[in-house]
């Protein structure tokens, strides 16, 4: 039955500009849900890229400070407002949240849900709920690699990274991956030959590799060397760019740099040679019509998750902290010395 009990929440908060150690921990009563909403319990999160930029303010479109961050969550439903089917109620799902993941409870609208079948465990789940979605569509609704490609991806042992080479290698596709060499061993078992991204001859040994160029580069990296990016292409090569990376620890607006990466994927676009460069957003779509976003997100998710359930596909969990560690969570997350995703578990 539906629900109208309040529910006591533990919840990490970001106050402002500050240091992972400045986050705080609160605890308070989750109204009970509206109509369409359901209460999600926690079973697992993540510490992605995008609250490292958020903790410094330079995340695209934040909300203002303070906020509870938290993109993706695999949860429980302990309880459905009007309009909810009750069925729900005990039933796994994950959701795309952008902000309030990092808490034990959630309030969250119930045509979001994306159901996680049993044979996943909820840890392997968020790792490729954004993760795994990104990858899959930067791979086949963006850059769309035929067998017998190949491509570059950058940060080959990060959350999307790692993600991206597994489903290029399943679909027959060569990958040449970036990352710092004690990483390298990790990228070569995903199947992608490594080179390490701090080399100042990167891009001469990538083409060393690929003589002819590459059908597809996926640049969450951006900055000045994203034009070394295009340069790797052969003629009818795709450049798919899905981030700025460079400019997180630069000071000002946090527009300006995807701006500016607008204005020159678009000039690349106008030239006659072939290849085509575009900006991947996760959300686009979804202001226009949410009901077919969602519907394609549900669809990529599951075929990720099939994935999984077979074994064709290992979510790369680089640690499990206890949401009341989110700060060390968040500092290892930072500490560019991981492969895979940092995940966020309840209490024990």
């Amino acid at each position: 039955m539906n629900s109208t009990v309040t529910t006591s929440v533990t919840e990490i908060v970001l106050p402002g500009k500050v240091e992972p150690e400045g986050l705080e921990l609160r605890v308070r009563e989750l109204p009970a849900p509206a109509k369409g909403q359901v209460v999600l319990r926690m079973d697992a999160t993540g510490v992605c890229f995008a609250e490292q930029q958020m903790r410094r303010g330079k995340y695209y479109d934040q909300p203002p400070f303070p906020f509870v961050p938290g993109y993706d969550v695999v949860g429980t439903v302990t309880a459905a407002g009007p309009d909810v089917d009750a069925a729900v109620i005990g039933r796994r799902f994950a959701a795309v949240t952008k902000t309030g993941a990092w808490a034990s409870h959630l309030l969250v609208d119930a045509v979001d849900l994306m159901p996680v079948p049993d044979a996943v465990d909820a840890v392997a789940a968020e790792t490729v709920v954004v993760n795994g979605i990104t990858a899959w569509q930067l791979l086949h609704r963006v850059a769309k690699v035929a067998a017998g490609g190949t491509v570059v991806v950058l940060g080959a042992n990060g959350g999307v990274g790692s993600t991206l080479v597994q489903l290029a290698r399943h679909a027959g596709i060569t990958v040449i991956g970036t990352a710092s060499p004690r990483h390298h061993a990790t990228v070569t078992a995903l199947g992608a030959t490594p080179v390490d991204y701090r080399d100042p001859d990167l891009y001469a040994r990538i083409r060393e590799l690929a003589p002819d160029g590459v059908d597809a580069v996926f640049d969450h990296v951006g900055g000045d060397a994203v034009e070394e990016s295009w340069r790797l292409l052969r003629k009818g090569g795709t450049l798919v760019s899905y981030g700025t990376a460079a400019t997180k620890d630069e000071d000002g607006s946090s527009q300006l740099p995807v701006l500016k990466l607008f204005a020159r994927l678009n000039a690349w676009n106008a030239l006659p040679n072939g290849k085509s460069a575009h900006f991947y957003n996760f959300w686009a779509g979804k202001r226009r019509c949410r009901a077919s976003w969602q519907q394609r997100l549900n669809e990529d998710f599951a075929q990720v998750l099939g994935l999984v359930a077979d074994g064709v596909l290992t979510p790369q969990i680089a640690a499990e902290f206890p949401l009341s560690e989110t700060t060390a969570a968040l500092v290892l997350a930072e500490s560019r010395t991981v492969a895979g995703k940092v995940v966020l578990v309840p209490e024990a």
